[in-house]
């Protein structure tokens, strides 16, 4: 059975991300995006909701308000950018509550609460979509068996996670650099795609940049050689450089 989710967030590169990882998993769909929680009351009187996810604190009324306002709510997962809510999330009684950047195993988590599954993996089928095996427990998600599609070129491009050798800002879009084929550039802030990459596979290692782990060929506590470059690590980010690439280097 298809869930259909409504996503209500009033920052568009936030409701990329979780239109993006919606559309990565096998029965859910995307039936309605809105920017606030008065759009979203409209669509919730014209279009049947299983599942909304909700951000907090967006301008008009807050996501914590309108929940409060509904009386016969859909379930609810928050999306937040704010810590301060979490005892909101528990008194409204919501599916759960993700903090931004949001990764897609921790989204992976939280919807498999929806689906009443076990932890969530993804694999392809035959048919190229995106499967979720219903009771059976498997490994977390990695690089290797995910992949995202980016609109380039007035066409969406897939492109695998695995593949990615790292992640360039330049201002308002990213470049992103894979083995196989020439750069994608996309109109994204590097934010967003942070949230949607395998934490376990890339770590941030500087305003401008992120790297897969396994790709890394060498590095210095200042810089890192990756797919023939020599990158910058900034200086509030070394500690988790360091530990990222500690792990991924055993």
């Amino acid at each position: 059975m298809t869930i259909r989710c409504l996503l209500v967030d009033d920052e568009p590169p936030a409701l990329d991300v979780i239109e993006s990882y919606v559309d990565m998993v096998d029965g859910l769909e995307v039936v309605g995006k809105c920017n606030n929680a008065i759009q979203a009351f409209s669509k919730l009187q014209e279009t049947p909701v299983d599942l909304m996810f909700l951000d907090i604190k967006m301008p008009k009324l807050l996501g914590t308000d309108f929940l409060r306002s509904l009386r016969q709510p859909p379930k609810v997962i928050f999306t937040t950018a704010y810590r301060d809510y979490a005892l909101d999330g528990y008194e409204l009684d919501v599916v759960d509550y993700l903090l931004k950047p949001i990764s897609f195993e921790r989204f992976l988590r939280a919807v498999s609460k929806v689906m009443k599954a076990e932890p969530i993996s993804v694999g392809a089928s035959p048919s190229g979509a995106l499967t979720l095996p219903p009771s059976e427990k498997l490994p977390t998600p990695s690089a290797a068996s995910t992949f995202l599609y980016f609109r380039a070129d007035r066409k969406m491009v897939k492109v695998f996670t695995h593949d990615i050798l790292y992640v360039e800002s330049l201002k308002d879009y990213v470049k992103i650099i894979t083995t196989n084929a020439k750069p994608l550039l996309v109109k994204q802030s590097i934010s967003s795609l942070e949230a949607m990459l395998p934490e376990t596979s890339f770590v941030r290692i500087h305003r401008s940049f992120i790297v897969a782990i396994d790709k890394v060929a060498a590095y210095t506590p200042t810089h890192i050689d990756i797919g023939g470059q020599e990158l910058p690590i900034g200086r509030l980010y070394q500690k988790d450089v360091g530990r990222a690439l500690q792990v991924g280097m055993e």
